[in-house]
C-alpha cells in the first residue's frame, strides 16, 4: 500500500513538473510570437485499432502569432475607390421586375439604373439623374484606368468616383464584359496608387485573402478570411456568364462589388462580384473575379474594344459516376462529357467525337464545368492548345485551333452592332396603346451606318425584325448576333415596322460587310 503510494505521489509531482515546463516553454515561444502545435495522441477508449488505438488530433504546423495584414491593407486602400452611379428615373411603368444584384447585395447596389416598382407604387420623379447605386473599384494604372463590375456601372448616366483621399473625378466608361460582369472606366488624373496583379491560378484553397471596398458606403473596410475554393460555378438564368468564380470567406456586403481581393503580398487576385446570401448581406460564401480573368478581359477592351472569345464549338456536361456507368467509361470518373459536336466548329476540325472525355486542356486538368470554363478564359480566337481526352477508355490527344463565335479565327469588331449606326427608344405602355401594338422599338438617333444605307429614318418604330418581335435593345443585339454567327452566307436582317403616320414599311439591312 505505501509502494503503491509513492508510486501515485512521483506520478503526481512528475505531471506537475511536465506541465510546469510546458507552460514555461510554451511562454518563452509566445514572447518570441511563435508557437509550433506539436501531434498529441489520445487514448481512444472505444477503439483498440489503428496502432493500439491511438489516433492524432493535431498537426504540426507554425503559427506567427505577430503576423497581420497592416501592411497588406495599407498597400491596397490607396488602391480601391468608391463608385457611385447616377441616373435620371424612369417615368414609365416598368412593371415588376426582379435583380439578381439587389438579391445578392440589396436595394440601391449593383444593378445600375433605377429601382423599379409597380405602376400602383410610383410617383413622379425629378428629372435630374439621381443616385441609382453605390460600389467599388480598383486602379490598375497611375493615369486613371479602374476596372470594377458590370452591374455597378450599367445603365448610369454620371460615375462619381472617390478616391481613398476623398478626391472626386467623373468616370467616363472604356468598355464594358455583361459575361464575366467586368467593366473598365477611366478619370482623369495621373499618378495614383495603382494595385500589382497577382496569379490566380496560383492561388490555392486555405490561403489567407484580404477583400478592401466600400460595404454600405464605408470607404476602405478591410476584411480578412480564406480561399474557400476555385473555379466555383454558380448557375444563370440564362446559363451564361462567367462558372469558375474564386471562392471567400472574407466578409462582403453591400457596397464591396467591383472592390479588392488581395493575397497576403498586396497582389490582386480577385474582382469581388456577388455572394451567396439569403438575406442580401453576409453569409460565409464570397465569389469574386479570377484576376488572370479580368486581366485578359481589360486587355482585349483596351486592345479591340472588345472581349475575344474562343469557342470550342462542342455541348457538353459534367462525367457524372450515373454517366460514366452508363456510356462504359471506366479510365476516369471525372472530366468534361462532349454531348455533341458543332458542324464545322475548331472541335470538329480537331477530330473531336460526341462521347469524348475531356480532362486537360492546355495542360491544365479540367474536372469540371468550372475548370473548363477557367482555361477557355484564357484564350482568344486562333489560339492552339493542346486537349487531353479519353475515348474508348484510351487516353488521346489532338491540338485545337479555337475560333470566334462567328466561325472564324478572326478578332472581332467592338460592339458591332453599333455598325447599324443609330440609338433605340423603347416604347412606353401608353405608346403601345396609342400604336396598338404589344412589342415595339423606336429608331433614333440615325447617323451612318447600316439603318441609314437601308433608308430606314429616325421614329420608325420596328415590331419585328426576321419574324422574331423586338422590345428592346437588347432584343436587337441578339438577334444581330444570332445572323453573325450563323452558318448562313448572306447576312441579313429583314425588319418589319411602321412609322407614326401609319406607313408600314419593310426593310433589308445587308450585315455582310460586318465579316470582314
Amino acid at each position: 500500500m505505501k509502494r503503491n503510494f509513492k508510486l501515485a505521489i512521483m506520478l503526481v509531482a512528475a505531471s506537475i513538473l511536465g506541465s510546469a515546463a510546458t507552460m514555461m516553454a510554451t511562454s518563452a515561444l509566445q514572447k518570441k510570437g511563435v508557437i509550433t502545435d506539436s501531434y498529441v495522441l489520445t487514448k481512444q477508449a472505444t477503439t483498440a485499432d489503428n496502432d493500439g488505438g491511438y489516433v492524432s488530433t493535431s498537426s504540426s504546423r507554425p503559427v506567427d502569432l505577430n503576423q497581420d495584414f497592416t501592411q497588406v491593407a495599407e498597400n491596397t486602400i490607396n488602391c480601391v475607390v468608391s463608385i457611385k452611379s447616377y441616373a435620371t428615373p424612369q417615368q414609365r411603368y416598368q412593371g415588376d421586375y426582379f435583380d439578381p444584384f439587389e438579391f445578392f447585395f440589396g436595394p440601391g447596389y449593383g444593378g445600375g439604373g433605377s429601382q423599379r416598382q409597380p405602376k400602383q407604387q410610383q410617383q413622379r420623379q425629378p428629372s435630374e439623374p439621381q443616385p441609382t447605386g453605390m460600389g467599388s473599384g480598383v486602379i490598375i494604372s497611375e493615369d486613371g484606368y479602374i476596372v470594377t463590375n458590370n452591374h455597378v456601372i450599367d445603365g448610369a448616366e454620371k460615375l462619381e468616383v472617390t478616391l481613398n483621399d476623398n478626391r472626386q473625378y467623373n468616370a467616363t466608361v472604356v468598355g464594358t464584359d455583361e459575361r464575366t460582369d467586368i467593366a473598365l472606366i477611366k478619370v482623369n488624373a495621373k499618378n495614383l496608387h495603382a494595385i500589382t496583379f497577382g496569379n490566380s491560378d496560383a492561388v490555392k484553397p486555405g490561403q489567407w485573402c484580404v477583400a478592401v471596398g466600400n460595404p454600405f458606403g464605408f470607404n476602405s473596410t478591410v476584411t480578412v478570411g480564406v480561399i474557400s475554393a476555385k473555379a466555383r460555378g454558380m448557375s444563370t438564368s440564362d446559363n451564361s456568364g462567367i462558372k469558375a468564380f474564386i471562392q471567400h470567406d472574407a466578409a462582403a456586403n453591400p457596397g464591396n462589388s467591383g472592390g479588392a481581393l488581395v493575397n497576403t503580398a498586396g497582389e490582386l487576385i480577385g474582382i469581388n462580384t456577388m455572394i451567396y446570401s439569403q438575406t442580401g448581406n453576409y453569409s460565409g460564401c464570397s465569389f469574386a473575379v479570377p484576376s488572370n480573368t479580368v486581366k485578359k478581359v481589360i486587355t482585349d477592351i483596351k486592345q479591340y474594344g472588345t472581349v475575344q472569345r474562343a469557342v470550342l464549338g462542342i455541348q457538353y456536361t459534367e462525367l457524372t459516376a450515373e454517366k460514366a456507368k452508363e456510356e462504359g467509361i471506366a479510365a476516369t470518373n471525372e472530366g468534361i462529357y462532349v454531348a455533341k459536336v458543332t458542324d464545322r466548329g475548331a472541335a470538329k476540325e480537331a477530330g473531336l467525337r460526341e462521347g469524348d472525355v475531356i480532362v486537360r486542356l492546355n495542360g491544365a486538368r479540367v474536372k469540371d464545368s468550372g475548370e473548363m470554363q477557367e482555361e477557355m478564359n484564357k484564350l482568344r480566337p486562333g489560339d492552339k492548345a493542346e486537349i487531353e481526352y479519353y475515348r474508348d477508355n484510351k487516353l488521346k490527344r489532338t491540338t485545337v485551333t479555337f475560333q470566334n463565335d462567328q466561325g472564324n479565327t478572326r478578332m472581332t469588331k467592338q460592339s458591332d452592332v453599333l455598325s447599324l449606326g443609330c440609338a433605340f427608344t423603347e416604347l412606353s405602355s401608353e405608346e403601345k396603346e396609342d400604336f396598338k401594338i404589344t412589342k415595339g422599338l423606336k429608331v433614333a438617333g440615325v447617323k451612318a451606318g447600316k439603318f441609314k444605307n437601308a433608308g430606314i429614318r429616325d421614329g420608325f418604330i420596328i415590331t419585328d425584325i426576321n419574324n422574331i418581335p423586338v422590345d428592346s435593345r437588347d432584343d436587337v443585339e441578339n438577334i444581330y448576333n444570332q445572323i453573325m454567327r450563323s452558318s448562313d452566307t448572306d447576312k441579313v436582317m429583314f425588319i418589319t415596322g411602321f412609322y407614326p403616320t401609319g406607313k408600314k414599311v419593310y426593310y433589308a439591312v445587308d450585315l455582310s460587310d460586318d465579316e470582314e
